[in-house]
């Protein structure tokens, strides 16, 4: 008998332990409660510095909670988003009803979530001393798809520019970058020429302008701030003066056409995940400040604290 209490005694001591130490960790490192898990996020590239900004800070705050951010591109990351493969998409455009639909057939309800706001960037080679300025009609004579094989030399824009190729690179077609400045340069998305240099990786256009100096590409600015030696950014005319892309001509709406809202997607079936609820409204509470740190443009805020409420009646909504 005295053998059967001492052990219930040791198991009763051991549970105690046991419940101290599920109690302890039960808090993240600014007293909220600690989650885990794994959140996935996809998608574009433009929107990736600011995504990626926001998982640093949740990780220090959340570090059990393992965020992968990939980028696949805007087009990319709806197909995974769509497929269910991932929690948050990263998009530089508003999603397309062909990506609608595929959301639909598999069941996957939405809500898009204004982030920040981007002007995209054209540049030149740093030695490129004959431009200061495109006009939007330029630019266009340029990039569509009849200009392929035809609109192939600097001079063919001004006659006083140099008697020498233009080589161009742009980000890839599955960009939503790519869809924004085909529609808003050519009039219809996606429609460009095809002989550039393409790529979803904007490291990989910074080189390439860097590299030639009879360049010309486009993206969005934050990557411009991180290269400002190594390339030249060059003005849009919007129909009233030339403009060059910043935080206050993207902010007060000059530099036209070329500015535009960048969105995060979140799947309806994550908001079940305590981990996803908590990092999304971390991100509403962080992306004003976070995204002036990577080279974007906040939105205001009383628009971070409508999206908050809207997320929160979405999170009730699919409970």
């Amino acid at each position: 008998m005295k053998r059967i209490l001492v052990l219930m005694s040791l198991a009763l001591i051991i549970g105690a332990c046991g419940d101290k130490k599920e109690k302890k960790g039960t808090e993240g490192t600014d007293g909220t409660a600690a989650l885990s898990g794994t959140i996935k996020v996809d998608g574009s590239s433009t929107v990736f510095p600011i995504t990626e900004a926001v998982a640093e800070e949740f990780r220090a705050v959340q570090p059990k909670v393992n965020v992968t951010v990939g980028v696949s591109g805007t087009g990319g990351g709806f197909k995974k988003f769509s497929r269910g493969e991932t929690n948050l998409s990263n998009a530089s455009r508003p999603i397309k009803d062909k990506e609608k639909e595929a959301c639909e057939e598999n069941n996957i309800t939405y809500l898009e979530l204004e982030v920040a706001y981007d002007g995209l960037a054209v540049l030149v080679h740093p030695e490129n001393d004959w431009v200061d300025s495109f006009t939007v009609e330029e630019l266009k004579k340029i990039w569509e798809p009849s200009a392929q094989g035809k609109i192939m030399k600097w001079n063919q824009i001004r006659p006083e520019w140099p008697n020498q190729e233009i080589h161009l690179f742009g980000p890839g077609v599955a960009s939503g970058t790519y869809d924004y400045f085909t529609e808003a340069v050519v009039g219809e998305s996606g429609s460009s020429r095809g002989d550039f240099t393409a790529s979803e990786d904007d490291h990989v256009l910074v080189q390439g302008i860097a590299g030639d100096k009879y360049s010309l590409g486009f993206f969005g600015i934050a990557y411009y701030a991180e290269n400002k030696d190594k390339l030249k950014l060059i003005g849009v005319h919007n129909g009233e003066e030339v403009v060059k892309p910043s935080l206050e001509t993207v902010k007060n709406g000059t530099y036209r056409p070329l500015s535009r809202p960048l969105f995060i997607y979140v799947n309806s079936t994550s908001v079940a995940s305590p981990e996803v609820v908590e990092f999304v409204n971390f991100y509403l509470d962080n992306a004003g400040e976070l995204s002036k740190d990577v080279g974007y443009i906040p939105l205001p805020s009383e628009n971070y604290r409508a999206q908050k409420e809207s997320f929160k009646t979405f999170v009730e909504s699919n409970k």
